[in-house]
C-alpha cells in the first residue's frame, strides 16, 4: 500500500498536478486499500474537515492579512530606511542591511514569500547599483527571507504547533535565538565579500537622519512588541496576537500613514483569500493523508526499516534534519511539515525529544529547503519577482546553504541556543 501511494503522489507531481490532487488521491487510495472499498467514505471527510477546525489556524490567514497590508503600504520601506541609515556606511552594510531588514520584516509579517517582495524589490537595485553581483542579490534576499520562518510569528510554527499539539507560543520564543544566529552568519558573510570584492560604501547617513529614520520606523516597530510583548506579557494568545497585527496594520497604512485607500481592501482581501485558501486546502488534505498512514501504522513501519528508533536522540534529530531538508527541495514546506511530522512523531516521542526543540530544527530545515534547487519555493517567488532565470537565482546560493545547514548542526549540539528564551519564559 505504501509503495502504491508514494508512487502515485510521484507520477502526479511529475504530471504537474497541484500539491493538493496528489495528497488527496494517495490518500484515498489508501483508504479504498485499507478498508476494501469506499463504504466508510465519510471518516476520510471528517478528516480532512478537522485539519481546519483547530481555533489556532485562525492566525495563519491573521498573519497573511497584516503582512500584505504591510507590503503595499509603508511599514517596509520605513523598516528598511531606518536599518540603512546605521549599518549602510560600513563596508557590505547595503548587503548587511538587506539581511537585516528580512529579519525585521519576517518579524512582523512571519511569510518568506512577503519578505522577499517587500524587502528585495527597493534593496536589489541599490545592490546592483552599488557593484554586488546579481547571483549574490539573488541568493541573499531569498535565504535572508527564509528567516521569516523562525523569528516569531512564523506561519510554519503555527502548522507544526497545531499538527504535534505543540505550544505555538513557546516555539514563537525559541526561534528568536536561531533566527539570529543565521543572520549573524549572513552577516558575515556579506562583509566578507564585500572586503573580497571591494565593494564601494554608502554614504554615511548623519545622526539627524538616523533619528529622522527611527522616527519614521516607530509605529512599524509596534508590531513585534504587540507579537512578542503580548504573547509573553499574558496580553494575547497568538491567536489574538495576530488579530491585532491586522488591526494595528490597518490603522497604521489606512489612518496613521494614508498610503492605502478603501478601494485598495477589495485587493488586498482578495489576494489573503487565494493564499488562505490554498494553505486551508493543503492543511486539510495534509491531515487526512497524516490519518491514514497513521492508521495503517506506516511511520512506525518505516521508522523500524531504516532504524531511527535505535538511534538515540541526537539520530532521530539528524534523521529529521536530513528528512525535511531534502523533502522541501521537491515540495512545498506546509505540505512537508504535515506529512512528515507525524511519521517521525513516534521517534521523537520514544526517544524523549523536547518538541519544541524538534519543532525548530523543522522549521529551520524547510527554511533551507525552501531556498535550495532544484523547486525550492522561494526560488520560483524570486524568479516571479525579479523576472531572472532559474540558473542566475541559485547560483550564489550554495554558501548560504552550508551557513544554514552549520547553524542547524549547532542548534543539535548546544539546544540551549533555541531552548535558553524558551526556558527563561516558561520555566
Amino acid at each position: 500500500m505504501t509503495t502504491i501511494m508514494v508512487v502515485t503522489m510521484i507520477a502526479l507531481l511529475l504530471l504537474g498536478f497541484p500539491m493538493m490532487v496528489p495528497l488527496i488521491t494517495a490518500a484515498v487510495i489508501g483508504f479504498y486499500m485499507m478498508f476494501n472499498g469506499f463504504g466508510q467514505m465519510e471518516t476520510l471527510i471528517q478528516q480532512v474537515v478537522a485539519g481546519i477546525r483547530p481555533a489556532s489556524l485562525i492566525a495563519v490567514p491573521m498573519f497573511i492579512l497584516a503582512a500584505d497590508i504591510m507590503t503595499r503600504g509603508q511599514s517596509a520601506n520605513r523598516l528598511i530606511d531606518m536599518v540603512m541609515s546605521f549599518i549602510g556606511h560600513v563596508k557590505g552594510g547595503l548587503a548587511v542591511s538587506t539581511a537585516a531588514s528580512c529579519t525585521l520584516f519576517g518579524a512582523v509579517s512571519g511569510s518568506t514569500q512577503a519578505t522577499v517582495v517587500a524587502v528585495g524589490s527597493p534593496l536589489r537595485p541599490k545592490m546592483l547599483k552599488a557593484g554586488y553581483s546579481d547571483s549574490f542579490t539573488l541568493a541573499l534576499i531569498i535565504n535572508a527571507s527564509d528567516i521569516a520562518f523562525l523569528i516569531p510569528p512564523s506561519i510554519g510554527m503555527i502548522i507544526y504547533g497545531v499538527i504535534s499539539g505543540t505550544s505555538i507560543a513557546e516555539l514563537f520564543i525559541a526561534g528568536i535565538g536561531p533566527g539570529l544566529l543565521i543572520l549573524l552568519m549572513f552577516s558575515a558573510y556579506c562583509v566578507l565579500y564585500a572586503v573580497i570584492r571591494d565593494v564601494p560604501t554608502e554614504p554615511k547617513s548623519t545622526w539627524r537622519q538616523r533619528l529622522s529614520a527611527v522616527r519614521l520606523a516607530l509605529w512599524p516597530l509596534g508590531f513585534p512588541v504587540i507579537i512578542v510583548g503580548g504573547i509573553y506579557g499574558g496580553i494575547f494568545s497568538p491567536t489574538e496576537a495576530a488579530a491585532a497585527c491586522v488591526l494595528y496594520a490597518i490603522l497604521l497604512e489606512f489612518v496613521v500613514f494614508r498610503s492605502l485607500k478603501m478601494n485598495d481592501i477589495y485587493a488586498i482581501a482578495k489576494s489573503t483569500g487565494l493564499i488562505t485558501a490554498v494553505v486551508f486546502i493543503l492543511v486539510g488534505v495534509g491531515n487526512g493523508f497524516s490519518w491514514i498512514i497513521s492508521f495503517a501504522q506506516i511511520p512506525q513501519a518505516i521508522l523500524e526499516t531504516v532504524g531511527v528508533n535505535e538511534a538515540g536522540p541526537t539520530g532521530v534529530l539528524i534523521a529529521i534534519c536530513i528528512a525535511f531538508f531534502v523533502a522541501c527541495m521537491f515540495v512545498d514546506p506546509i505540505v512537508v511539515i504535515l506529512v512528515l511530522t507525524p511519521i517521525f512523531a513516534p521517534a521523537v516521542a520514544a526517544t524523549g525529544l523536547d518538541p519544541v526543540l524538534v519543532g525548530i530544527l523543522i522549521t529551520l530545515q524547510v527554511a533551507i529547503g525552501s531556498a535550495t534547487p532544484p523547486f525550492g519555493c522561494d526560488i520560483f517567488t524570486a524568479i516571479a519577482i525579479f523576472k531572472r532565470p532559474y540558473w542566475d537565482v541559485i547560483k550564489g546560493t550554495p554558501p548560504f546553504v552550508f551557513m544554514l545547514i552549520l547553524a542547524a548542526a549547532l542548534l543539535i549540539m548546544f539546544p540551549q541556543i533555541a531552548l535558553f528564551l524558551r526556558d527563561l519564559a516558561f520555566r
